[in-house]
């Protein structure tokens, strides 16, 4: 372990920081860090930029851990472990090499923000209970291989964030209808021919679909919103989805 870690984690515990940065060290491995673990009074750790493949079950040691940094590592799979971190509210797990989620992940209480963009996860990754996380209010799986996006992602009601761009999706369920609190919805980029009218529910349709802004060519969807009893005429940049009309 280099001197400026040993130091960084020397400084944690002598002064108690909360806060622990170890971006970019070209760590290879959290069990080369040595007293980390023994860190369990942090509430942010970023490993983020570094060359880990694995997190050991250890970090559920870290159990105040409400910030947990690991984007642009290498990681192939994550410990059950993880999911005993009860006070984590924002997980960056983006540019890795996840394939798969572990067991019990939805077993996370407080969180709030998780990014799984840039992996290699479909709809068959997700453990059973993966939408038993319904604190999530921001969730990030742009840039993965899913075709499909489970109906269950009707119980993450408090969403307010959901991006999907550059996946394989064909359709998306009626059930995201039920994501009223949707402010940004980010699909351009998937094989997306039609949208469900279920879509009409969320509060404001203009705004779930901005995203779709900065594409060259025009598609007009009609959507109606059973909530406001209204139709909305929404003009929206669709050449990556070749969106075609909203089903009835």
């Amino acid at each position: 372990m280099s001197k400026s870690l040993k130091k960084l984690v020397e400084e944690s515990r002598e002064k108690n920081q909360p806060e622990v940065d170890m971006s970019d060290r070209g760590i290879s491995s959290m069990l080369d860090v040595n007293g980390l673990f023994s860190l369990a009074h942090i509430t942010q750790l970023v490993l983020s930029h570094n060359k880990l493949t694995t997190v050991p079950p250890n970090v559920a040691e870290l159990k105040n851990l409400e910030v947990l940094n690991f984007f642009n590592n290498q990681i192939e799979e994550l410990p059950t472990q993880i999911s005993s971190l009860q006070k984590l509210k924002h997980l960056n797990l983006g540019m890795n090499r996840l394939n798969t989620l572990p067991r019990g992940f939805g077993s996370l209480p407080a969180l709030e923000v998780l990014d799984l963009t840039y992996n290699n996860l479909n709809e068959h990754s997700l453990p059973g209970n993966f939408f038993y996380l319904t604190t999530l209010r921001a969730l990030y799986l742009s840039d993965n291989d899913f075709e499909i996006l489970p109906p269950d992602i009707g119980k993450l009601t408090k969403l307010q964030i959901l991006s999907l761009r550059d996946n394989d999706l064909i359709s998306l369920p009626k059930e995201i209808g039920e994501l009223t609190q949707l402010k940004e919805l980010h699909i351009q980029g998937n094989r997306l021919t039609v949208l469900p009218p279920e879509l009409g529910k969320v509060a404001c349709p203009v705004s779930v679909l901005s995203s779709m802004k900065s594409y060259p060519s025009v598609a007009t969807l009609i959507i109606l919103s059973p909530l406001l009893g209204t139709h909305s005429l929404i003009t929206q940049a669709s050449n990556s989805n070749q969106i075609k009309d909203i089903c009835y």
